[in-house]
């Protein structure tokens, strides 16, 4: 059994041919799962103080505990950058302090438009759900709040430049609630997810402001484009939402088409091209037939 299992030792430890293809780490370690876990939720709790941390965040204290959770942040934040910035490169988390630690300030300096978004979303979701008693129902037990602290926070982090963290940031959402976005994606204010189960929005997608999407939702791509070496191409392939718009139970909307405002569009439609403002797409209606003797088919 020893010999055997050093032989598998032996194998294992050779170079495949598949890993030749992965980028070089270089010297950095890689992100760590389990301190981006804990950045995000250091994030609900200076945008939402009082409901994620045990320690009341009232008067003079109030200022102390976000405080303290944003030096916190910072200092795991800029560790986690660095080494994401390392990702795939010959360089080393030293070789990249100095830059992470300037786009980590750039991120705190953006957390008020984060919390200013995210406070928008709990708005809409508590008028748009007859279920929900109050505001901080929906920040303390909606799914969607979860999923859209991660994605608010990975799209931030994408538009500044920030590699692979985003990605692992909005796949720790898409486990935890189902809902998956990727960070790429452009949502404006008052978005709403209700349910959110098996919501899936592209990374191309540009979404305006107060839509609201129900569980199982597609916005996705109807097919993708290579260039003349056969490699995809990262071109608009996503839709186009915008405002005031609302998209019902397990519809998918495909391709780089314009979804006009106004516009509903029903459960289980399967739509692939654009429409004009204040339409109401639904499905065809269903069809009752009986046959005699097993005639008709």
């Amino acid at each position: 059994m020893a010999d055997r299992l050093q032989a598998a030792v032996s194998r294992l430890s050779e170079v495949s041919l598949g890993e030749e293809t992965v980028a070089a780490r270089g010297g950095a370690s890689l992100p760590s799962v389990e301190s981006l876990t804990r950045i995000v939720a250091l994030v609900k709790d200076i945008v939402f103080p009082g409901f994620f941390d045990k320690r009341l965040a009232v008067g003079d204290i109030r200022r102390c505990v976000v405080g303290m959770a944003v030096e916190q942040l910072s200092q795991m934040l800029k560790v986690q950058i660095a080494r994401g910035l390392a990702f795939g490169t010959n360089s080393s988390e030293q070789d990249m302090a100095g830059r992470a630690e300037e786009l980590t300030l750039g991120f705190i300096e953006r957390l008020g438009e984060i919390k200013r978004l995210l406070y928008t979303d709990v708005d809409a979701m508590l008028h748009n759900d007859p279920a929900v008693k109050s505001s901080g129902e929906v920040i303390f037990c909606y799914p969607m709040v979860q999923a859209m602290v991660h994605y608010r926070t990975a799209h931030e982090l994408l538009v500044m430049g920030v590699p692979v963290i985003p990605r692992i940031i909005s796949e720790l959402a898409h486990s935890l609630t189902g809902i998956d976005i990727h960070p790429g994606a452009t949502i404006g204010d008052h978005f709403c997810i209700d349910h959110g189960t098996g919501i899936v929005i592209g990374e191309t997608c540009v979404i305006g402001s107060r839509v609201m999407l129900y569980q199982g939702v597609t916005l996705g791509a109807k097919s993708f484009s290579r260039g003349d070496d056969g490699m995809l191409l990262n071109v608009p392939r996503h839709p186009i939402i915008e405002d005031n718009v609302t998209i019902y139970s397990n519809a998918s909307v495909l391709g780089r088409i314009t979804i006009g405002h106004d516009t509903v569009i029903g459960g289980n439609v399967w739509l692939t091209h654009s429409v004009a403002p204040g339409s109401v797409i639904l499905q065809s209606r269903a069809l009752s037939m009986s046959f005699t003797d097993g005639a008709g088919i």
